[in-house]
């Protein structure tokens, strides 16, 4: 069924009750990705209801839901596979209900055995997560296993912390005292302030801020800001004040008097937030502006009742996030097969695991040459980690 035509109270109820959660597959956020986003449109759901509702039972309740597209649509190859659809966020995990987590596993399995797939490969998804175990238990019922094409570890905040032991546990004090030193100089601009925008409205006002910081600093040269891609300004700018509504996306913002010098979208799903994309005003890059938003978002998060980790959402290896928050989430593309000896899945599987590996080295040299000093001249300045 096209994912458009999910009901929003029924996927917003299910996210209530999601065994796991995900900020991402929040119906406000995926429903304007699917709409609006610049090569993210066209995904279908699988989904998994309770029973049909008669003269006795209650209507029929959504209990599991994953948003896909073909195989083709995301790699470009003929296979009938079902993929996890890409949903701006790099987190794929589908959405179980608590309660019949199991249950729900082995409809939307069955689910992707009816519209035609030899496996269902799930992007991007938490390792050590309770929906990764049930759709594992769910296989073990057919004698299947899940196969692990890929994985990394990405930095995580245990916001249950102190946030002063955990932030001198993580840099050390000489760091601590240089970043507060940085936090002065910033100062001589005006009285440095952290914000938090958490209604509609704020939300709205704060949102194009951190656009013009994105689209200001090298996304914007690279070309990947959001700014820059009509469909992606019109989805972020259609999801994050509906989200607000709820109390599940926030925009954090740090200014040196009236100039904004940094700001970050982070979304909220019952007890863990997720860190989504920072913007920084270069013009400050001495003093570190990413990393000073970022040591305020830990002491905001640390000091949350409701929060008891953030996922950084960022690549492994990110040189500004991982010396602060230490502790590691484990992500991986997951391949689940659908029947016993199908040579079709190992076919995929290698098919996959090249394309990944060719996609990996690809970023890994842009990477390299961003990171690549420039030529000095008497002009150069020093860049935020």
């Amino acid at each position: 069924m096209p994912l458009a035509s999910v009901s929003r109270p029924n996927w917003n109820s299910l996210a209530g009750r999601a065994v796991e959660p995900n900020g991402y597959y929040l119906a406000d956020w995926e429903l304007a990705v699917d709409a609006f986003a610049s090569g993210r449109t066209g995904a279908s759901a699988l989904t998994a209801w309770s029973a049909a509702a008669d003269g006795t039972n209650p209507a029929p309740a959504l209990h599991g839901l994953v948003p896909v597209i073909s195989f083709w649509q995301a790699y470009r190859l003929p296979l009938p596979v079902l993929v996890s659809a890409d949903p701006y966020g790099t987190l794929g995990t589908p959405l179980l209900d608590r309660a019949t987590s199991l249950e729900s596993a082995v409809a939307l399995l069955d689910k992707a055995r009816d519209a035609g797939a030899r496996a269902l490969l799930l992007r991007d998804v938490a390792l050590d997560g309770k929906a990764l175990a049930a759709f594992t238990a769910a296989l073990a019922r057919d004698d299947l296993r899940p196969r692990l094409v890929s994985a990394h570890a990405r930095a995580c905040l245990d916001a249950t912390r102190d946030a002063n032991t955990l932030l001198r546990d993580a840099l050390g004090a000489r760091k601590l005292k240089e970043l507060r030193r940085q936090r002065r100089r910033l100062a001589d601009h005006g009285a440095v302030k952290f914000d938090v925008a958490r209604t509609p409205d704020e939300v709205s006002r704060a949102l194009e801020v951190f656009l013009a910081l994105e689209a200001s600093g090298w996304k914007g040269k690279r070309g990947t800001a959001l700014l820059q891609r009509a469909g992606d300004s019109r989805f972020v700018r259609a999801a994050a004040p509906m989200l607000a509504k709820t109390g599940a996306c926030e925009i954090v913002s740090l200014h040196a008097g009236a100039t904004p010098v940094a700001a970050a979208i982070v979304l909220r799903h019952q007890n863990r937030a997720f860190y989504f994309k920072i913007g920084i005003n270069e013009t400050f890059a001495k003093f570190s502006p990413g990393v000073q938003l970022t040591l305020d978002l830990t002491r905001h998060l640390c000091a949350d009742p409701f929060i008891a980790t953030a996922d950084s959402t960022a690549d492994a290896g990110h040189t500004m996030i991982e010396p602060i928050w230490r502790g590691r989430l484990r992500i991986g593309n997951v391949l689940l097969p659908l029947y016993r000896r199908d040579p079709t899945v190992a076919v995929v599987h290698v098919a996959l695991a090249a394309r990944l590996r060719s996609r990996d080295m690809a970023r890994r040299f842009l990477k390299i040459n961003q990171q690549r000093p420039p030529a000095r001249t008497s002009r150069n300045k020093e860049t935020s980690p």
